[in-house]
């Protein structure tokens, strides 16, 4: 049923159709709106978030609508998932229906018996965040977190999961931003030295919200998104349904909420067909949050080859593709912002060297 689901979004991407006669094959879940720590970079600092977690009844009417089709669920949103009580259940939940679970997290929690824990679940894929390569850096793009701390608890869980021989996926990831990109070549030498690290990703800033002045609308947008057809779909925790995750954060609206309709409708709700038929017809500038986004488009080859495999080789694979294409090793235009250019933050003279190594 997966091979023949991403076939369809494949066949309806490529032609350009409006209505897909499938199901994403990914979601963005945010099982809780808390967090302990403030970040600048995070839309949860232009978007208050109520202290709320996903009720039972809305995540399971997700997992349960996705199951045939759903390859993987990453349980994050704009909250910490470790403040989430019912996390492990959910990761549980999600792996009895054929799903595979990731997350992500800012490693506050995660102490020897957390870390015990987490190796025990079926989770398959985690993401540290660690923001800088320094104690001033990190706990100025961290408040509320010490430096020592997280390393120490990111240090001692990815040993214990090379100890044990265990397959869960470790991704060290650092959000590069003008504060901090002079620190990218040392948080590479560091982490990569790291039993238990699979791989270690330097993500570009998506947000714009710690340089608004680099923030541009989009006169034109030469590519359709992909996002639109393949997922990843952004489910809040109060059953609201977003296109993206960007979506929500540049002021969107709500293409569906899972309180009302099946994950079916929603998926092919008049709004999703009003964005895909603006993207198709070169229309995407007109849409205000699409005009505002700045999330890299990929090339329709990519698109096409993440809809060849299943989704846990994408999301290996996709660190690598955007390593070689900002070291030019790849070409540039395999990523291109919806306004033109990709650019990438800068780090200071000398240190921009080891950036892309």
């Amino acid at each position: 049923m997966r091979w023949t689901n991403r076939a369809q979004i494949l066949w309806s991407f490529l032609r350009g159709a409006e209505r897909v006669p499938a199901l994403p094959v990914e979601y963005i879940v945010e099982t809780t709106a808390k967090c302990n720590l403030y970040c600048p970079m995070c839309p949860r600092e232009t978007h208050k978030q109520p202290k709320e977690d996903m009720t039972d009844q809305i995540f399971e009417r997700l997992v349960e609508g996705a199951a045939r089709t759903g390859e993987h669920m990453m349980l994050i949103g704009l909250g910490e998932p470790f403040m989430d009580r019912k996390i492990f259940e959910r990761i549980e939940f999600c792996q009895r229906h054929g799903v595979a679970t990731l997350l992500s997290t800012n490693g506050t929690f995660l102490d020897e018996a957390m870390a015990a824990r987490l190796l025990d679940s079926r989770l398959q894929h985690i993401t540290l965040s660690f923001d800088g390569a320094s104690k001033e850096t990190f706990e100025h793009f961290r408040k509320g977190a010490r430096f020592e701390k997280v390393r120490d608890n990111f240090v001692r869980f990815c040993r214990m999961k090379h100890a044990r021989g265990a397959k869960l996926q470790i991704v060290v990831q650092m959000v590069r931003m003008p504060g901090n990109a002079d620190e990218v070549g040392e948080f590479r030498r560091f982490w990569s030295q790291i039993e238990g690290v699979d791989q270690v990703r330097v993500k570009e800033d998506e947000t714009n919200l710690v340089q608004p002045e680099n923030s541009k609308r989009a006169t034109s947008i030469k590519r359709r998104c992909h996002y639109l057809w393949r997922g990843a779909m952004y489910v809040k925790h109060d059953g609201r349904v977003f296109p993206c995750c960007q979506s929500y954060a540049l002021d969107g609206a709500p293409v569906g909420d899972l309180r009302e309709q099946p994950l079916e409708d929603i998926f092919n709700s008049d709004e999703m067909l009003r964005l895909r038929r603006a993207h198709v017809q070169g229309r995407a500038a007109e849409i205000d949050m699409c005009a505002r986004c700045s999330t890299p488009l990929p090339h329709p080859l990519l698109v096409a080859a993440s809809l060849l495999v299943h989704g846990k080789w994408v999301r290996r694979a996709m660190p690598v593709v955007e390593r070689l294409i900002y070291s030019r090793k790849l070409p540039r235009t395999l990523l291109s912002q919806a306004g033109g250019e990709l650019v990438q933050i800068q780090a200071r003279e000398g240190a921009a060297r080891d950036s892309a190594l």
